[in-house]
């Protein structure tokens, strides 16, 4: 199953990707729509599951896990093998 990420929620005063909280997202082929925690999706990334965003170009970049310094994990989009930006780009809610 794959999801494009269509908004984010972040702590209050965060403003870096470990601060992202949950992600909305709307499932490829059915267009159902869903929230997960920012644990829910390196869960599943890390089951293989796909979370993607498209940019206003019409460019993918992919979920990727990553560990903060303090250990915790979170994810950020890769394109390329270059880490972007595209989550924080996301509308709040």
């Amino acid at each position: 199953m794959a999801v494009r990420c269509t908004a984010i929620r972040m702590s209050h005063g965060g403003y870096h990707h470990e601060h992202i909280t949950h992600i909305a997202w709307v499932e490829d082929g059915t267009s159902k729509p869903g929230v997960n925690t920012r644990a829910d999706m390196v869960a599943f990334v890390e089951r293989g599951g796909q979370g993607y965003v498209r940019d206003n170009d019409g460019d993918v970049a992919f979920l990727r896990v990553r560990v903060s310094a303090a250990g915790n994990k979170y994810v950020q989009t890769q394109a390329d093998g270059i880490w972007k930006d595209n989550l924080l780009a996301l509308p709040r809610f």
